[in-house]
């Protein structure tokens, strides 16, 4: 099923994928890296000018990696403000995606974060480095195939 959304970006020939609706209706879309760019600064222009949250996520172990932005359209007299989640996925060999900062400020530690536990490079992010992490730590903790350094599980401890 085609949201609101989805519709206006097919009139203006945007290429994207319509990914549904989540648990509470909101209309979810996938995003290429090569076009987030441009898409975003589009979304922005038309209205989405608050981004509520970033986060990313791997998708299965040796898959691809997710990056997730919920945008919403913050106006005055409005109850019940539009709201639209965006998935942009990169391949974990070199996940790249272009950085929204200069477009929603508030994407600066969020997306730091998603490069520090998931090493997803953020191109044009003006601070990108570890943010929860020591600089000398090696890997991406939240990969699902990640193996922690110096870790010894013990077994059959009585």
């Amino acid at each position: 099923m085609q949201g609101r959304l989805s519709a206006w970006l097919v009139k203006r020939r945007l290429v994207h994928r319509s990914l549904g609706f989540d648990y509470q209706g909101i209309e979810t879309l996938q995003i290429k890296p090569e076009d987030w760019h441009s898409i975003a600064v589009i979304l922005y222009v038309y209205g989405y000018n608050y981004l509520r949250s970033q986060c990313a996520y791997d998708v299965a172990p040796g898959g691809l990696l997710a990056s997730v932005y919920h945008l919403t359209r913050i106006q005055y007299g409005v109850d019940q403000p539009e709201e639209v989640c965006i998935k942009v996925f990169a391949p974990r060999r070199n996940p790249r995606t272009p950085s929204v900062f200069w477009i929603w400020k508030s994407a600066d530690f969020q997306e730091r974060e998603s490069y520090d536990m998931l090493g997803i490079s953020y191109d044009n992010h003006p601070r990108l480095k570890r943010i929860l992490m020591p600089e000398s730590w090696i890997g991406w903790p939240l990969r699902k195939d990640y193996i922690a350094p110096n870790f010894y599980e013990i077994q059959d401890a009585h």
